[in-house]
């Protein structure tokens, strides 16, 4: 038995407001629980978005009555919200997990069109809290660009190509202050495999990033330095939805992201101080997230078990590692020293989590 922190998952979508038939702030720290992550950060993009005083309260009142881990919620960056620093708005930020701006197509009070609507979130939104930015190469280039310019630091979200890896390891060399995560399916998973995941059904391949090539996946192995942070970019949808004439991307994440990084310690591709590294360390760090005292998560390391979603908390019903072999499995999990999720049952109750940010 290893004894690791209580990790963190800084890239969550729970899907509240909005689609809880998806998810919703009960089942998805249910399901980070499970996993052994004792923090989630989740996304803007619901519906409504999360992006002014009245959304962000949505959210948070919803978590509070439900949530079983700690949590932060992200409000997101539009065309007409980046007066921070207002009179009657300046707290915002500070109950806001951080910045979300969608630099690549969105929709809604989200939509930034082009980079004139960049321009003033980077000057006003406060400088110690987090900006985090889904951009995509060129997009990607360009956030870091903006990084330099208001010399102010940027995370860019779930990389994925051989040409984002070595961009950012550019831009760091020169001092630019730039963070980045990596989602496991874009570290184990390449767009080779989508038959196998799909089942016969494409729509189950579809994610956003996509899923890249076999020399992009090695890359981002070659540069773990490079990598700051194991996110899972939990994006919950319903098999029936995935197997839809329209379906919406995303893979759910929370309960598969241990044992696959376990898996690949024993296999030697990397070290559990690393594991550490980038799901405690650095995104405590990068997210200034505060301690939890008496918190700890207890796994099998010699536990081989098949990843199974019948066996999931996540209300998605799949994932696209059904049937994987794995090795490590999360036996306890110790919240604020009580213990919230012991062999398969979760034992919080909703509304034992704390706001990061409360």
């Amino acid at each position: 038995m290893i004894k690791l922190p209580g990790l963190i998952d800084p890239h969550v979508h729970l899907r509240e407001p909005g689609a809880t038939h998806k998810e919703d702030f009960d089942s998805g720290t249910s399901a980070a629980l499970a996993g052994g992550i004792t923090t989630v950060l989740a996304m803007p993009n619901t519906k409504p978005p999360i992006f002014d005083a009245e959304t962000l309260d949505l959210a948070l009142n919803a978590a509070k009555q439900k949530a079983r881990c700690d949590y932060g919620q992200f409000v997101g960056a539009g065309p007409a919200n980046a007066n921070w620093n207002e009179s009657g708005r300046e707290a915002l930020p500070l109950q806001a997990a951080g910045l979300k701006m969608y630099l690549d197509s969105t929709f809604g009070e989200l939509r930034l069109d082009d980079m004139t609507l960049w321009m003033p979130h980077f000057e006003n939104y406060p400088k110690n809290m987090p900006i985090v930015a889904h951009s995509e190469s060129r997009s990607m280039a360009a956030a870091i660009l903006f990084a330099a310019i208001y010399d102010r630091p940027v995370h860019i979200a779930h990389i994925s190509l051989k040409e984002e890896v070595l961009l950012i390891k550019a831009a760091r060399e020169r001092g630019i202050k730039v963070t980045c995560e990596v989602c496991p399916h874009h570290l184990f998973l390449t767009k080779e495999d989508i038959p196998a995941i799909s089942h016969g059904h494409p729509g189950r391949g579809e994610v956003r990033p996509r899923l890249a090539t076999k020399e992009d996946v090695d890359a981002l192995w070659r540069n773990l330095d490079v990598i700051d942070c194991f996110a899972t970019d939990h994006a919950p949808h319903t098999i029936a939805e995935k197997d839809s004439d329209n379906p919406p991307p995303g893979f759910p994440g929370l309960e598969t992201i241990l044992p696959l990084l376990l898996t690949a310690v024993n296999d030697k591709r990397l070290t559990l101080n690393v594991l550490i590294e980038k799901m405690y360390t650095n995104p405590k760090r990068i997210f200034n997230l505060p301690d939890q005292p008496e918190t700890w998560v207890e796994v099998d390391e010699d536990s081989i078990h098949e990843i199974k979603a019948s066996e999931q908390l996540t209300r998605c019903g799949w994932t696209p590692f059904e049937g994987w072999q794995v090795k490590g499995k999360v036996r306890k999990v110790v919240l604020r020293g009580k213990t919230a999720f012991e062999d398969g049952k979760i034992l919080a109750p909703a509304g034992y989590g704390k706001n990061v940010r409360g």
